[in-house]
C-alpha cells in the first residue's frame, strides 16, 4: 500500500472532522444562496399581505420591490461583517471554539424566519437573513483555516477541497428543498428559511469530540503534548515526528510573533506578492461570473428558452452539475437545452478550477502569523464583490446584451496567464518552501532565499553562505 494510501486509511477521523465542519460551515453559505430563489414570489406575497394589514393601505410595486432587496443584499451585508469578526475570533478563541460560535447566529436567524409569518413581520425576514449572513462569513472562513490546518501535507489539498464540495452540496440542497414537491409552496416557506437549524444543531452536537487544529495548539498556544495528542487523534496512530518539526520550524520562523493584522498584508513588503496573488486569484470566485448564474438563473434560463414550470428543475441541474461537474443530458428539444447545456459546463469549468484552487489557498502560501488576516481579506473581498456583482449584473446586461459574459472571459483568460507565469506550486512543498519561492518576488535582485525567519513586522531573508 502506497504512502498516500496508507495515510488516507489511518485518517479516518480526520475526514469525519471534515464532514462535520463542512455540515455547519461552508454548506451554511451554499445553502443560503440558492434557497432564497424559490420563496421569492410567496415572501413578496407576504409582505404585500402585512404592509396592507398594518397600514391599511396596498404598498406600490417600488415599495415591494425595495423590500425584497433589502432580504436578498442584507445577506452580503451579514457576510461582510462575519468576515471581519472571523480572524479575531479564531485568534482568541481557537479554531473549534470559534466554528462552535458560528451556530448561534444560524439559529437566530432559523428562529427570526421561520417565526416571521406567525407574527406577521417581514422585518424579520430581513434581520434573519442578516445572521444567515453573519453564520455564512464566520463558518467559510474557519471552516477553510480549521480544515487546512488540520491536515498533513500529502491530504492538505483534499481536505481543504472539501469546503467547496460542501458549498455545493449546499447549493444543491437549496435547490431540491426549494422544488413545489418538497417545501417549495406558500404554506411551507417558513419551514424553508428555517432549515439552516439542522446543519448547525448536528454540528454543535458532533464537533466538540473533535479536538482543535494542531497547528493552533503548537504555534499560537505552546502546547506540545495537546498537538501531539491532536495529531494522533485526527492522522492516526503513527510516527508523525516530520510533520510536527515542520510545525516547530514555522513556529521557529514566526518567533512568537502576535497575529497579524489585515493592515499588515498591505504594508509587509515579506508577504507582498502572496497578498497579490491572494487577490487575484480569489477573486476568480465572484468576477467569473459564477455567483451571477445563481443569482439570476430563472432569467437566463427564460432567455434560453425554457418554460417557465421546469425552471426549478433545470436550476437543480446546475447544482448538480457544481457537485458532480457533469454536464447532464436532457430529453426535451435540443435546441434551448443547447443554452442550458453551456451554462452547465460553465459552473463544472468553476469546480474543477477556482472552487478547487481557492480553498486551500491561504493555508498553502501564507505562514501562520499571517494566515487569520489573508483568511479574513480573502472573506471579506469575495463578500463585497458578491455584493456588488448583484447590484450592477443587471444593468451591465441592459448595456451589453448577450456580450454581458465578456468581462467575466477577458479575467478568467487574464488570470490562466497570471497562474501559469506568477504563481509558484505549493503540492507537497511546506509552508516555508512555499515562502522561499514567493521571496524570489518579494525581493527582486537579492540573493535567493534558503530559509525564512520572521521578526518584529516584517520577515528576515538568511541567504545561502
Amino acid at each position: 500500500m502506497t504512502t498516500f494510501a496508507c495515510k488516507l486509511k489511518m485518517s479516518y477521523n480526520l475526514f469525519l472532522l471534515a464532514f462535520v465542519l463542512g455540515i455547519g460551515g461552508a454548506f451554511q453559505y451554499g445553502l443560503q444562496v440558492s434557497i432564497i430563489n424559490s420563496p421569492a414570489e410567496y415572501i413578496k406575497s407576504f409582505i404585500h399581505e402585512t404592509w396592507l394589514k398594518r397600514y391599511s393601505s396596498s404598498p406600490s410595486e417600488e415599495t415591494i420591490t425595495l423590500m425584497w432587496s433589502f432580504v436578498v443584499s442584507i445577506y452580503s451585508i451579514g457576510g461582510l461583517l462575519g468576515s471581519l469578526s472571523a480572524g479575531y475570533l479564531s485568534v482568541r478563541f481557537g479554531r473549534k471554539k470559534a466554528m462552535l460560535f458560528t451556530n448561534i447566529p444560524a439559529l437566530l436567524s432559523a428562529t427570526l424566519m421561520g417565526l416571521s409569518r406567525l407574527c406577521g413581520s417581514f422585518e424579520m425576514i430581513i434581520a434573519g437573513r442578516l445572521f444567515s449572513g453573519v453564520c455564512g462569513g464566520l463558518a467559510l472562513i474557519i471552516h477553510l483555516m480549521y480544515a487546512g490546518e488540520c491536515a498533513p501535507l500529502e491530504l492538505r489539498g483534499l481536505i481543504a477541497i472539501t469546503a467547496s464540495t460542501a458549498t455545493a452540496i449546499g447549493k444543491f440542497v437549496g435547490f431540491a428543498l426549494g422544488l413545489r414537491e418538497v417545501l417549495g409552496v406558500d404554506a411551507l416557506w417558513p419551514i424553508l428559511m428555517a432549515v439552516n437549524a439542522l446543519p448547525a444543531l448536528i454540528q454543535l452536537l458532533t464537533l466538540p469530540f473533535f479536538p482543535d487544529s494542531p497547528r493552533y495548539l503548537l504555534i499560537d498556544k505552546k502546547d506540545k503534548e495537546g498537538c501531539i495528542k491532536a495529531v494522533k487523534q485526527l492522522w492516526g496512530d503513527a510516527d508523525h515526528m516530520a510533520e510536527i518539526d515542520d510545525m516547530m520550524a514555522e513556529q521557529e520562523a514566526i518567533r512568537g510573533e502576535k497575529a497579524k493584522s489585515v493592515c499588515d498584508l498591505f504594508r509587509d513588503k515579506a508577504v507582498r506578492w502572496q497578498f497579490i496573488t491572494l487577490f487575484l486569484v480569489s477573486s476568480c470566485m465572484q468576477l467569473i461570473g459564477v455567483n451571477v448564474v445563481y443569482f439570476y438563473a430563472y432569467n437566463i434560463f427564460i432567455k434560453a428558452g425554457i418554460p417557465p414550470d421546469q425552471i426549478h428543475y433545470v436550476s437543480l441541474g446546475v447544482g448538480i452539475t457544481e457537485i458532480l461537474t457533469t454536464v447532464l443530458c436532457d430529453s426535451f428539444s435540443w435546441v434551448p437545452y443547447c443554452s442550458v447545456a453551456l451554462i452547465f459546463i460553465f459552473i463544472m469549468s468553476f469546480g474543477i478550477g477556482p472552487a478547487a484552487v481557492v480553498c486551500p489557498l491561504p493555508t498553502e502560501i501564507f505562514i501562520q502569523s499571517y494566515r487569520p488576516a489573508a483568511y479574513v481579506f480573502n472573506g471579506a473581498t469575495n463578500w463585497i464583490q458578491l455584493f456588488i456583482l448583484g447590484l450592477l449584473f443587471p444593468f451591465i446586461v441592459e448595456g451589453l446584451g448577450s456580450f454581458c459574459f465578456i468581462i467575466f472571459l477577458t479575467y478568467c483568460l487574464s488570470m490562466a496567464i497570471f497562474v501559469f507565469l506568477v504563481m509558484p506550486e505549493t503540492k507537497g512543498k511546506t509552508i516555508l518552501q512555499v515562502m522561499e519561492e514567493f521571496n524570489c518576488l518579494n525581493y527582486r535582485g537579492k540573493k535567493r532565499q534558503t530559509a525564512v525567519q520572521q521578526s518584529n513586522c516584517s520577515v528576515k531573508i538568511v541567504t545561502r553562505l
